[in-house]
């Protein structure tokens, strides 16, 4: 069976923030689809011990106030989410993110940050956003989920919600399949592995282009889908959350 034939885990995270060493969860999602339909739907309400930042609360609509009485410890949330994920993945069900680099490396960021067990060996990781770019590189526009789901055909039903953006993740990547072949008969490991690639070349070309706009110390991180050592990055933070 192919990687988009079976069962497939969507995972998202709503935040504080942009950086994900810095920031912290507010919301979490895995969200199991198998033939098209979902079987299994997992959400959580966090706490993250800081203040949510407005912006932000504008984006997800998670205040502070709110996720202060009705959240659960970050602490507690960051570890089942980490558990489910290593669930699918002990079940051969590969995890589904748009722009995993950030989702993964902020949960592990939070695993560290409150002395829990690091997420394990990860994959495999399947990631619409790097799978994308690197199929339909030149193609104009945004590269958000909204605008990639406009491209796909996925009606996104509560864009920031982290169940909705978990789910349409998954159907992003299952019509990525159905309109490039050459995607749709690798394996799930096999499109890991490519991924890996795609994400270094695109992050090279990135940094050349933010050297070429004036900023000649810009560095972008190649490691996908979580940073090596959790090292922080300079500066060329990637579009796309």
């Amino acid at each position: 069976m192919t990687w988009h034939g079976g069962p497939l885990a969507g995972f998202d995270l709503e935040t504080t923030g942009t950086e994900p060493l810095e920031a912290r969860i507010v919301t979490a999602a895995v969200v199991e689809v198998a033939r098209g339909a979902v079987v299994d739907r997992r959400t959580w309400l966090a706490d993250p011990g800081v203040v949510i930042p407005a912006q932000a609360s504008a984006v997800h609509g998670i205040s502070s106030e709110r996720a202060a009485a009705e959240g659960r410890p970050v602490r507690e949330v960051a570890a089942e989410v980490a558990d489910a994920l290593r669930d699918a993945w002990a079940r051969g069900v590969p995890v589904v993110a748009y722009n995993a680099a950030f989702d993964l490396t902020l949960l592990s960021a939070e695993l560290r940050r409150h002395g829990l067990a690091p997420l394990g060996p990860l994959g495999p990781v399947i990631d619409p956003y790097t799978i994308d770019r690197a199929v339909d590189r030149y193609r104009k526009g945004k590269r958000t989920l909204e605008a990639v789901c406009g491209e796909y055909g996925v009606v996104l039903d509560g864009a920031h919600q982290a169940a909705a953006d978990a789910l349409a993740a998954v159907q992003v990547a299952t019509a990525i399949a159905a309109r490039h072949p050459a995607v749709a008969v690798l394996s799930a490991e096999e499109l890991h592995g490519r991924q890996i690639t795609w994400y270094a070349e695109w992050a090279e070309d990135f940094e050349g282009f933010l050297r070429r706009k004036g900023n000649t110390e810009a560095t972008v991180d190649r490691d996908w889908p979580l940073r090596a050592g959790l090292a922080p990055r300079a500066t060329g933070t990637p579009p796309g959350r």
